[in-house]
């Protein structure tokens, strides 16, 4: 959540940024009003408690007839003191749930605007001219179907659409990624760990994932417990209700885990083999930072993504994602998107959000300043996905059929150079 004290001092700044996002600037009213009732009941509470202690400082020094009197007193205005304290708890409530309903507060430099907004900051890499190569490129589903390396009817027949096995050097291709991102992040720094993918309300809701995609999520109703669909989620709550120590810098850790989406409103996008699927492997990049460090760290995260696309030599553009396009959570967000040459397209392979204190509050997450604790930022990104296989398969795929690999992950294959296709490889 958004500090309070941010509000109050500049309640037009928060609205204006409400209005780059296109959400409701009577959000902000609805939060400086529940402060106010909030701030007022609590201390009308706190007062009469007051009136009440030293009332009963006076029992002792009463006479007998006095006492009768105090004694009295005392027993009404501890009934009226316990129904203060019940309308400041209330009062308290209703101002934490209006203060869940306001997103972050925006970066300057975020574009206005919806998901067509955005700002192109580069493009890196020449896509292929596959015309003067002499042959119409496949889309990824073909080229994966012609190394056996994915089977989506079987992964269907056994789960349900947008649900698939990959298979043989699919699987291989998909481990050697995901394990050249791992050792990219532990050469940076970053502690690798392998996530819970179930948490409970408390984590989900603190990371701003509970809002309006909230139907995009898989929730396990007896055991109140949601399916991660990053992982995110439960690197956010690593350190919940805990003061982490950040004198030696950025807490970075690395999640190996697999992903869940429904997909909800996603109907007739991108449901052709595996861009847009409901069960996903991912590394995730997180850290915990100081404040003030927090968007130098969102350019190196921005950096060390780009790195991983250069190893796996692809063309591929940076854009600002524009306000309305960014989750609930986000102050600024750089996605990279990689030429897709079947759709003429660039498509989403990588995000990394800056979220300044915005889930540290929610979650309770605290550093040691120098002015006492204070909630420290949050950042996230990722930093290789089962999505960049479609990617992959496309923009590798050669005349004969077969899948050119990469030189960084040929080391994480056995060396091998080229997949062949299935007629050759018999």
């Amino acid at each position: 959540m958004i500090d309070i004290r941010v509000i109050r001092e500049n309640p037009e700044l928060v609205r204006a940024s409400q209005r780059a996002r296109g959400e409701s600037e009577s959000l902000v009213d609805d939060v400086m009003a529940a402060d106010a009732t909030r701030r007022n009941k609590l201390q009308a509470f706190e007062e009469l408690r007051a009136e009440q202690k030293a009332l009963s400082r006076t029992i002792g020094k009463a006479s007998p007839e006095e006492r009768v009197t105090i004694l009295a007193q005392a027993k009404e205005m501890a009934e009226q003191v316990k129904a203060l304290e019940a309308e400041s708890n209330a009062a308290n409530e209703d101002f934490t749930a209006a203060m869940m309903r306001l997103p972050n507060l925006i970066e300057d430099g975020v574009p206005t605007g919806g998901e067509e907004d955005y700002v192109v900051l580069r493009e890196v890499g020449t896509p292929r001219d596959f015309s003067a190569e002499g042959f119409e490129p496949k889309d990824h589903l073909d080229v994966a179907e012609g190394i056996d390396a994915l089977d989506m009817a079987r992964g269907a027949k056994v789960s349900g659409s947008r649900f698939y096995y990959l298979k043989g050097i699919g699987a291989r291709l998909e481990l050697a990624l995901l394990t050249a991102a791992a050792d990219q992040a532990e050469q940076y720094g970053f502690t690798l760990l392998t996530t819970p993918t179930l948490v409970n309300p408390n984590i989900m809701g603190g990371t701003g994932f509970l809002g309006a995609h909230s139907d995009e999520i898989y929730y396990l109703p007896a055991d109140d417990l949601y399916l991660t669909g990053t992982s995110e989620v439960a690197l956010a709550g690593y350190h919940k209700d805990e003061i982490i120590d950040l004198s030696a810098g950025p807490l970075r850790y690395a999640g190996w885990s697999t992903c869940y989406r429904r997909e909800a409103g996603a109907a007739g996008r991108d449901t052709r083999g595996i861009i847009r699927v409901h069960q996903f492997n991912k590394v995730e990049m997180f850290s915990y930072c100081a404040p003030e460090d927090a968007r130098e760290e969102h350019q190196r995260f921005l950096a060390w993504e780009e790195e991983m696309i250069n190893k796996v030599e692809l063309p591929y553009r940076v854009i600002n994602t524009a306000a309305g396009d960014l989750g609930s959570s986000a102050a600024q967000k750089f996605d990279c998107e990689a030429w897709l040459p079947t759709q003429n397209r660039y498509m989403e392979v990588t995000s990394t959000s800056n979220c300044t204190t915005f889930q540290a509050r929610r979650l309770n997450e605290r550093y040691r300043g120098e002015h006492g604790t204070a909630a420290c930022a949050t950042l996230n990104g990722t930093l290789a996905t089962t999505r960049w296989l479609v990617a992959m398969f496309e923009n590798h795929q050669q005349a004969d059929g077969s899948l050119y690999i990469p030189k960084a992950l040929r080391p994480y294959l056995g060396g091998r150079e080229v997949i062949e296709p299935m007629a050759k490889a018999k």
